[in-house]
């Protein structure tokens, strides 16, 4: 996939929370139209639960996601055992499911950069110890 970069939680809240702190700046970012975005369902999950402030805001979240705002990384059974050994590997952190998915996309779609708010993805690593790429925190002013 062409331009595709993975996108955490933090940015699509941000974009559908006027006021976070980074509404602007993701609306500004996404709006670009230079990338195709992709996720997991673990982190749409994730998303709908810190938008539940505003039944509106989810539905307009959902709605962008069904207009293929978002591209959807299957995450299946057979993939639960790397994320109990991501897990425990970032024990420390901790990682959390939304995160180990987004890794284990990485991984099955060889996309190395993300959008993230979290400086986690900072220290998470690929096979081979390669780093996954933060272009949000790198657009930043």
């Amino acid at each position: 996939m062409q331009n595709s970069v993975l996108i955490d939680a933090g940015p699509l809240i941000a974009l559908f929370d006027r006021d976070d702190k980074y509404h602007s700046r993701i609306i500004q970012f996404i709006s670009s139209g230079q990338y195709c975005f992709v996720s997991t369902l673990a982190v749409l999950t994730e998303v709908t639960h810190m938008l539940d402030f505003s039944v509106n805001a989810q539905i307009n979240f959902l709605q962008w996601v069904m207009n293929r705002g978002i591209l959807l990384e299957e995450i299946s059974q057979s993939d639960i055992g790397r994320i109990i050994e991501l897990t425990k590997k970032y024990a420390d952190r901790p990682m959390d499911f939304a995160d180990a998915t987004l890794i284990i996309a990485a991984e099955k779609t060889s996309i190395k950069t993300i959008i993230s708010i979290d400086a986690d993805f900072d220290i998470y690593r690929l096979p081979g110890k390669e780093k996954i790429k933060n272009i949000f925190s790198l657009s930043s002013p």
